[in-house]
């Protein structure tokens, strides 16, 4: 007899009861008619009679059961026994359906052709099947749907094909008989589609697939395994975002362009997931409900949206239960794999970076990666050499069901080895070591999802320092809400887990500073700051290093507040203490150094500030390298001096280095790359080169409003800037509203007595100058006299500037002192 050809297609299905082997087999050995699947070889024989065992009391008695022989069977009509209809709204797989049709589209009678679709939980795997056999069923003889979580199921699907061929003569055989004879009529009448729905281990059907021949089978399941024999895969993905969307608008008919935008976010809220999207759109639908509303619902009660379903025959697939065969499973055969799941869905659903599972452990390691192999086999992750990821609304039933009360130990297992993980990981210095940023990009994300975990737990010391090394590298990164929200976090964790007089509790509040700071809001980092130095200098003493830097933040929050004066003796003294404790040489001198060159640059002193600045250069770019970004710091510092002494020729090679540094080092969209730009940008137009600082202003301008947003008092000095340009090139009517809104910025974020709102209206008086609009022009160089000497007294060069300046247009449009 000619060897049999077999080809195979799977798709996956969930994961169900414990393994048992059928080995495509349910013979009864005690009759040799039967039909025995685990043989292999020719064509089974018919069946003409086989024995069942029917219960009479208190004895088993074995009767007869006649069962015709399969090839003599004939039906009037074409077989279907399909689950249910086909949902009419089906989109986004026309390829996959494609594909589908292209394998099952071969007929012969020698060979079985079997299709596997795979994927994740309620990725549509069973309706591309149901749609497949729907429209294709007029092409076969029979068409029969067996539900295959395990051997029972298959074997009870394939008896019901029997008593749905000869009914009242299968009544009496058993579900092996009745399964046995199945198969043989399979095998006896070609062009058939059998399908099997949501096979979770293959060597469940294996046996059977080897029996079968002149017909198609089409699997179901999630299993991204090797299937049998010759058996093709297709996987199967979530929807694009198009589609997704439109499956929402058509299934509640709610389509006006607002209605797609919203549907749109819904299908993005659930990552685009089918059996998601049909179970909202469906609840939509019959509440009756917009849209928006069940938007807002899904953001604020993400867990009760899962849950909900529509009245029907799909009721019972809510999202929430979606995993939960899975998870169960996993329990109890891979409980290695059950407890990694636990872990990654801490984590954010995208990029899980393998090289932190294990926490740098070896063998830890090597358990992960065996663990991954079984959760990406169950679909539940997706796996790369170098990355994880799990489906948002998978890590949503994971983490759902793992703070079940009667689990809530074991979660706050796994979330206490999520955050261990990240903590070793993690690099050295997040400010200032450039070599560790890559690894901390991959890394920020995974520390806030794992925020929330420890909303209702103890106040934790190690979370405090995982949030604040995190924020310190956001910061580092011009990302200063994502910094702020977590080093707001770690303050609080630190101080309620040390007390309230712990010197590490000052160091958060130095950092949260910063991040307050840094938005433009120095009226509320000065209290934190001076809280900082006070827990420092009791804790630490007068002297200790830390006690320099708590000087030299206090000093800021100063500056920034328009009080250089204040600021000068923190920074004296920051400098002789970091010098004594830390040497000369030291990165933190050079900060010291800047510092107070800064604070003398804003007092009007600037040939002071040309040796320290140069000291401060030399002292960074010994230490750190001349690729730094405080190198660029300091070459920015030290060319603004040149520039305000009138030697813009000496500013322009430094600024040029320093923005080429600045981008390399942080990418051209920080907030310091738009200041280096705007320097470069200012030293052009010291030069006269008007032009050329044009495109390099509007470019500083645009990076500052992304970054800081429209209402941060770095984007007064920007459009100040712009419009200075706009003057110089005689365009006075663009340069007016520039002014105008730095200026309206700036006393909104700085106050109206802030020395910045002093040079705003000086240089809007002069736009107006331009214009000859002599009474506003005069009413604002009034203003700005008042303001600088208010703020920054009488003989400050700014003030001086600013009297000679209004003296110049009073005499200019005639009016008398």
């Amino acid at each position: 007899m000619s060897a049999r050809t077999q080809e195979s297609f799977a798709v996956r299905a969930e994961d169900g009861e414990p393994r048992h082997r059928l080995d495509g087999g349910v013979g009864d050995t005690r009759s040799s008619p039967a039909v025995d699947l685990r043989t292999s070889g020719a064509r089974a024989p018919g069946v003409g009679v086989n024995f069942g065992c029917v219960r009479t009391g208190d004895e088993i008695t074995q009767v007869a059961v006649s069962l015709p022989a399969p090839e003599s069977v004939r039906p009037a009509a074409r077989v279907v026994g399909l689950p249910r209809p086909a949902t009419p709204v089906f989109l986004g797989r026309h390829g996959d359906y494609q594909r589908l049709e292209q394998v099952l589209s071969v007929d012969d009678e020698t060979v079985v052709v079997t299709q596997a679709l795979f994927g994740m939980g309620g990725v549509g795997k069973s309706e591309l099947a149901l749609q497949y056999a729907h429209r294709a069923r007029g092409r076969y003889e029979a068409v029969w749907w067996v539900t295959a979580e395990n051997p029972q199921q298959v074997e009870a699907g394939l008896a019901g094909l029997t008593h749905h061929l000869v009914q009242d003569a299968a009544r009496a055989a058993t579900t092996e008989d009745a399964a046995a004879w199945a198969v043989g009529w399979l095998r006896a009448h070609p062009g058939w589609l059998l399908l099997l729905d949501n096979v979770t281990d293959p060597t469940h059907v294996a046996g059977l697939l080897g029996r079968l021949e002149g017909g198609h089978v089409l699997v179901t399941s999630r299993r991204d395994v090797r299937w049998p024999g010759t058996t093709r895969t297709l996987r199967l993905g979530l929807l694009d975002p198009d589609p997704a969307a439109e499956l929402i608008t058509t299934i509640t008919g709610q389509r006006t362009p607002e209605d797609r935008r919203t549907a749109a976010r819904i299908a993005r809220e659930l990552g685009c997931l089918p059996l998601a999207l049909d179970q909202a759109a469906a609840y939509i639908r019959q509440t009756r409900i917009t849209l928006g509303r069940y938007l807002g619902l899904l953001r604020r009660h993400p867990a009760r949206c899962y849950a909900k379903a529509a009245d029907g025959d799909k009721a019972q697939a809510t999202i929430a239960r979606l995993w939960d065969i899975t998870l169960r499973t996993l329990r109890e055969q891979a409980p290695r794999a059950a407890e990694l799941v636990s872990v990654l869905a801490h984590y954010a659903p995208a990029d899980v970076p393998r090289v932190i599972l294990g926490g740098g452990d070896e063998e830890a390691t090597e358990a992960a990666d065996a663990a991954l192999g079984v959760l990406a086999s169950h679909s539940m992750i997706d796996l790369t050499g170098e990355v994880v990821a799990m489906h948002r609304l998978t890590r949503a039933a994971v983490l759902s069901k793992a703070q079940d009360t009667s689990e809530g130990r074991a979660e706050s297992t796994a979330r206490d080895r999520a955050l261990t993980w990240l903590q070793a990981a993690m690099p050295d210095d997040p400010e200032s070591d450039v070599t560790g940023w890559p690894v901390w990009r991959s890394l920020v994300a995974h520390v806030e999802a794992i925020v929330p975990a420890f909303a209702s737990s103890r106040p934790s010391e190690q979370l405090s320092q995982v949030l604040d090394q995190t924020g310190l590298f956001l910061l580092a990164q011009g990302e200063y809400q994502r910094a702020n929200a977590l080093l707001t976090a770690a303050a609080a964790h630190a101080e309620e887990a040390l007390g309230s007089g712990h010197p590490v509790v000052a160091t958060r509040l130095r950092h949260l500073a910063a991040t307050h700071r840094a938005l433009g809001r120095a009226a509320e980092a000065l209290p934190l700051e001076q809280r900082a130095l006070a827990i420092a200098e009791a804790a630490l003493g007068p002297d200790h290093h830390h006690v320099a830097i708590g000087l030299a933040h206090v000093a800021a929050a100063h500056r920034a507040l328009g009080r250089p004066a204040e600021a000068l003796p923190l920074d004296q003294r920051a400098l002789t203490i970091a010098e004594a404790a830390l040497g000369p040489g030291h990165p933190s001198v050079a900060l010291a150094l800047g510092n107070l060159a800064v604070t003398l640059r804003a007092l009007g002193r600037w040939v002071e500030t040309l040796p320290l600045e140069r000291r401060a250069l030399a002292i960074a770019e010994a230490a750190l390298g001349p690729d730094h970004p405080d190198v660029a710091v300091g070459l920015g510092n030290l060319a603004a001096t040149h520039r305000a002494l009138g030697r813009a020729a000496e500013a322009l090679p430094l600024e040029e280095r320093a923005l080429a540094v600045a981008e390399a080092a942080l990418g051209p969209n920080h907030p310091d790359v738009a200041t280096r730009l705007a320097n470069l940008a200012a030293t052009h137009r010291a030069l006269g080169r008007a032009e050329e600082a044009l495109p390099l202003f509007e470019r500083a301008l645009t990076i500052t409003e992304t970054a800081l947003g429209r209402e941060h008092p770095d984007i007064a000095t920007r459009l100040g800037n712009l419009a200075a340009v706009h003057r110089a090139l005689g365009r006075a009517a663009e340069a007016l509203p520039l002014e105008e809104r730095a200026l309206a910025v700036a006393e909104a974020a700085l106050g109206a007595e802030h020395p910045d709102v002093a040079t705003r209206l000086g240089n809007l008086a002069a736009i107006h100058r331009d214009l000859g609009r002599a009474v506003e022009s005069l009413a604002a160089i009034a203003r700005a006299e008042r303001c600088a000497t208010a703020a920054l007294g009488a003989q400050h060069p700014t003030t001086r500037s600013l009297r000679q300046y209004a003296a110049h247009l009073r005499d200019l449009f005639g009016v008398p002192d």
